[in-house]
């Protein structure tokens, strides 16, 4: 099975104390309309930070503070294998703009829940709890 290696960003308010963080909506594709934390794929020479510095600036328009790492998700796709690192960030300039998401909203620790997260996501909710204030 194909491996496929990207980022993600869960962007908070404050990466000592967050208190909520941003989730985007798919626009495209088979997982269209399902929630995300915003990312993509790392490309050949890149680190996993410059990467995802790269795509928040791509879809969101915006430049981070990346954090620490929160977690390498694995997770079995029908079709292939994705790793995901998983970092914490904080918008550092600009003004968020979809670029590629339909939606996008700051979720609070209570309303992590209540959004349909994509199936990869789903398991870096947890850490994302214990973290939030």
């Amino acid at each position: 099975m194909k491996t496929i290696r990207v980022v993600a960003a869960v962007i908070a308010d404050d990466l000592d104390h967050p208190t909520k963080i941003l989730a985007t909506e798919r626009g495209y594709g088979e997982f269209k309309g399902q929630w995300e934390f915003p990312g993509g794929k790392i490309e050949k020479g890149e680190t996993p930070e410059e990467a995802i510095r790269r795509e928040i600036r791509e879809e969101l328009e915006v430049e981070i503070e990346v954090g620490p790492l929160l977690g390498t998700i694995e997770y079995d796709y029908p079709n292939f294998h994705l790793s995901m690192d998983t970092f914490l960030a904080k918008v550092r300039e600009g003004t968020i703009v979809l670029k590629e998401a339909e939606a996008a909203k700051w979720l609070t620790k209570s309303s992590l829940d209540t959004v349909g997260w994509l199936p990869a996501d789903q398991t870096i909710i947890k850490k994302i709890h214990e973290i939030m204030e």
